[in-house]
């Protein structure tokens, strides 16, 4: 069996977790996410916890990934999930607009993003951004759309990157 299939999820207080036409849905303070349920996998909700069980040996690479996606939705709906990103290089910036944000990467023209809905960008600074959501798939998603607008080169590190994300720098040509 799935180690992380047979994780016990415990539901926290102010959330509700329900499975109807072969969906969960799970709602918070923070909001409401939606998941079809995998096929051949069973859920039992008993008190305020959460097991997950499957129907047949073919569903064994699903178990562990609905047990995630489960526990990842019960996260979203209490905490929530943030990226922050920083961009480097002369003239580099980010500028939120509404649901728009315009990226100055060194390009001739401004990179526009549409903002996606269920998703807020804070600007902390012209040079700094967090990307903040309840949906971890969104949240990641937009960031790495965000990242690849420019992404970070290893000889001067300029670029778009994640705030903990470490750039391994290369040398550059030696002088004869």
């Amino acid at each position: 069996m799935s180690r992380i299939g047979k994780r016990i999820i415990k539901i926290p207080e102010g959330v509700t977790v329900t499975l109807e036409n072969n969906e969960v849905i799970v709602k918070g303070p923070k909001g409401e996410l939606k998941q079809v349920m995998l096929k051949d996998i069973t859920m039992k909700q008993e008190n305020n916890e959460i097991t997950l069980e499957r129907k047949n040996e073919a569903a064994k690479a699903l178990h562990g990934t609905m047990n995630s996606l489960i526990s990842n939705m019960i996260v979203g709906v209490t905490k929530g999930y943030e990226k922050a990103l920083e961009i480097i290089g002369v003239g580099y910036r980010f500028n939120v607009q509404g649901k728009k944000l315009v990226i100055n990467a060194g390009y001739s023209h401004p990179v526009e993003m549409q903002i996606p809905e269920g998703i807020s960008v804070e600007a902390t600074s012209n040079t700094e951004i967090t990307v903040k959501g309840i949906d971890k798939v969104l949240v990641g998603e937009f960031s790495a759309n965000i990242r690849k607008v420019r992404k970070p080169e290893p000889y001067k590190g300029k670029g778009i990157r994640y705030k903990d994300e470490h750039i391994i720098r290369k040398e550059g040509k030696k002088a004869a």
